[in-house]
């Protein structure tokens, strides 16, 4: 059951070790090299971003802690939940894992969620497939979970089909559905991207709160850095397949020191920033990951490259608390090659308040598109 922790001063437990992850899938008789070598710890009550451009691994390699990948995939390497080794578990295995120990919300409640069944069916299912409840408390915890999310008018929501909600409705109740079994991670795979920024805004102030109040560990995927600065504990920069920098939240964007971050950076349009300001625009294109170079990924794009870039550079750990994979690292004398700055945390996304968006009118929509199973995935979408 979900329940409130009490804070305390003790350390965090650590609840996912993930050490040398290497996803490849095979292809028209090519190997492609999603994710080389990610490592991290995650402890409990702690968010984590990880933020990159579409390709570069972040999805799969969450994917992949959840036994969502296709069978091309191949991974090796360790994934640790507790004591719980996910590397290499059959499916049938991972159904008792899934959902109880981690769960995850998609980017589209619209491709999640039953259009047959009643919202409250659905979480109803989710409880007794993975707790002990009888119908009467499944229901009646179902509602709890609601109210949990701050879905307005939850007992009236519980009768209503997915059609009848709005967007941020739905991804409530994907979070609830989520939150079933009290999973000791979470993990939101763009969660908010197909949000306006309101709701947005309001659904990561939710998943926050939880995160808090039930000392759940959240994984955020994301390519929005301003997510990242506004609610994320700690950042990790994922680029073809590899972590290149990772750090507190407040350290990586106050001191960025790789390149590919700092030109993440220089692109997000500042408030502070006069009008005509041209945003930074990284040339070049993300490697092939079927044939990466043998020295640094981002070397071809990167204007502080040099010859040392021909050898791949190590993600360590060169200032306390601060890991980044880089011979040349960013200077403060180097903000024109990238433009950008340093983030004030005055500038991060401010919360803003749920509103109560009932669409009482609405009981007429057009008819979805047929949904796809949580584990049909599409390799191309995947990478």
């Amino acid at each position: 059951m979900t329940t409130e922790t009490t804070p305390t001063t003790t350390e965090p437990e650590t609840v996912l070790t993930v050490e040398d992850l290497r996803i490849t899938f095979s292809r028209g008789g090519r190997r492609i090299h999603a994710v080389n070598g990610l490592s991290y710890e995650l402890k409990a009550g702690r968010m984590l971003a990880i933020i990159g451009e579409s390709g570069s691994g972040k999805s799969v390699s969450v994917r992949a802690l959840m036994g969502l990948l296709p069978p091309s995939a191949f991974i090796t390497g360790s994934a640790r939940l507790g004591d719980v080794e996910l590397v290499g578990k059959s499916d049938k295995s991972m159904r008792s894992i899934r959902g109880r120990d981690i769960a995850m919300v998609f980017q589209d409640p619209s491709r999640s969620l039953n259009p047959t069944m009643s919202v409250g069916a659905q979480i109803t299912e989710a409880l007794r497939t993975q707790t002990d409840l009888g119908k009467k408390e499944a229901e009646a915890r179902a509602v709890e979970l609601l109210k949990l999310v701050r879905l307005p008018a939850a007992e009236r929501r519980f009768h209503e089909y997915p059609h009848q909600l709005s967007g941020g409705m739905r991804q409530r109740v994907m979070i609830a559905i989520a939150l079933a079994a009290d999973p000791k991670v979470l993990i939101a795979d763009e969660a908010t991207t197909a949000l306006d920024v309101t709701t947005q805004a309001q659904i990561m102030e939710l998943l926050a709160d939880l995160q808090h109040r039930l000392g759940t560990a959240v994984i955020m995927i994301s390519h929005d850095l301003g997510l990242a600065a506004s609610y994320a504990d700690e950042v990790m920069v994922m680029y073809a397949g590899q972590a290149v920098e990772h750090a507190e939240t407040e350290t990586l964007f106050q001191n960025v020191r790789m390149p590919y971050t700092k030109a993440l950076l220089g692109a997000i349009p500042q408030l502070s920033t006069p009008s005509h300001s041209l945003l930074t625009v990284i040339g070049g294109h993300p490697p092939d990951l079927s044939a990466l170079p043998a020295g640094c990924p981002f070397a071809p794009r990167c204007p502080k490259a040099t010859d040392a870039c021909d050898e791949a550079p190590e993600l360590k750990e060169h200032e306390p608390g601060h890991l980044y994979a880089c011979w040349n690292p960013v200077a403060k004398e180097d903000s024109a090659l990238f433009g950008g700055r340093a983030l004030p945390l005055d500038e991060t996304l401010e919360p803003v308040d749920d509103e109560d968006r009932t669409l009482d009118a609405v009981h007429s929509l057009p008819e979805h598109e047929p949904i796809e199973a949580l584990n049909d995935l599409n390799e191309e979408k995947a990478l």
